[in-house]
């Protein structure tokens, strides 16, 4: 199974406020910048309980019926009408035995700690970073500590007229 990364950043590196908002990565101009295409990429997102709750305040149900698997240890609020949801607790790789063997063949790991920890355990094969033109001073980080140097292989570089400047590497094996 393949697992890849999409996520956004503000420029100083951080995926939410302290208080986990998301506000700023409007600053990015709200411009077609890949994602779509990257969601019909692939087949489920492994997201973790504060990107699950996150998402559930979006105001509508943002991932359709992709299947989504949300890391948690706790029972899940109520799903919204349609949703394809199910919980999942247990360390990364076992996460990712599980869902080979359900047919998934690409994962879109969401959220700071998921993603890292599947970082981590060398589980992620792909990272697309949209760099938000907004200093935010402090937040929650995309990168935490790590237990090994992960080297990338830089893929590609775009930027958009909103100032977002997006950035693809693969994990080099």
């Amino acid at each position: 199974m393949r697992a890849s990364v999409f996520v956004g950043t503000s420029l100083d590196g951080f995926i939410a406020r302290p208080n986990g908002a998301l506000d700023f990565l409007d600053a990015g101009g709200n411009e077609p910048h890949g994602y779509e295409q990257f969601m019909a990429s692939v087949d489920a997102l492994v997201i973790g309980r504060h990107t699950f709750e996150t998402a559930l305040g979006f105001g509508g149900w943002v991932y359709g019926t992709k299947p989504v698997f949300v890391l948690s240890t706790r029972a899940l609020p109520p799903l919204p009408p349609g949703a394809v949801v199910e919980r999942l607790a247990g360390d990364p790789v076992a996460i990712v035995r599980q869902l080979d063997a359900r047919g998934v063949r690409h994962a879109y790991v969401d959220g700071g700690i998921t993603i890292q920890r599947f970082l981590n355990a060398g589980l992620i094969q792909r990272l697309i970073i949209s760099r938000v033109p907004v200093l935010i001073g402090a937040g929650i980080p995309l990168f935490g500590s790590l237990l090994h140097d992960i080297p990338l292989r830089h893929i590609a570089t775009r930027h958009y007229p909103g100032g977002l400047v997006q950035s693809e590497y693969e994990v080099a094996a």
